[in-house]
């Protein structure tokens, strides 16, 4: 592994944990040339998920694209790494079961599911992405079926 400072290849692990409900390992690593600490997870590699796009087009799943989405979304929100890399790894596991390939809207329905119930600011600002809102009356909707 690379120290990000340095760009040692030289680096050792001082600790190792299992993170995610035993899903990922997370490691604490240290590089001995310039004693910069950092972070790194090991995940399982999804088996060549396929993402189905709207226009038909397939690509291969990123899960760091997706959380991308999702982090913006969660700006200046009370939400946690450990929330979301809990919720995308719950996600994954259930799109890997059924098949190789997922439709976009799928993904980002769950996505929207899994934020209302983390935080309804997020999922309302990731539904207004992923559901294309074309005017203020269908967020005035989509508000109010937060509060009935």
């Amino acid at each position: 592994m690379h120290c990000p400072r340095c760009k040692s290849t030289d680096t050792s692990v001082i600790d190792s944990r299992l993170a995610e409900d035993g899903r990922a390992v997370r490691r604490r690593r240290e590089c001995p040339k310039c004693a910069h600490r950092f972070t790194t997870f090991e995940r399982q590699e999804l088996s060549a998920l396929i993402v189905v796009k709207r226009d038909g087009t397939r690509e291969p799943y990123s899960r760091s694209k997706l959380e991308r989405g999702i982090w913006i979304a969660c700006t200046k929100r009370p939400i946690s790494q450990e929330q979301i890399d809990k919720m995308l790894s719950k996600l994954e596991e259930k799109w890997a079961a059924n098949k190789k390939e997922v439709v976009s809207a799928t993904i980002g329905m769950d996505v929207m599911r899994a934020l209302k119930s983390i935080d309804q600011v997020a999922y309302i600002r990731f539904a207004s992405v992923h559901r294309e809102f074309k005017d203020v009356e269908e967020f005035k909707e989509e508000l109010g079926k937060l509060f009935k």
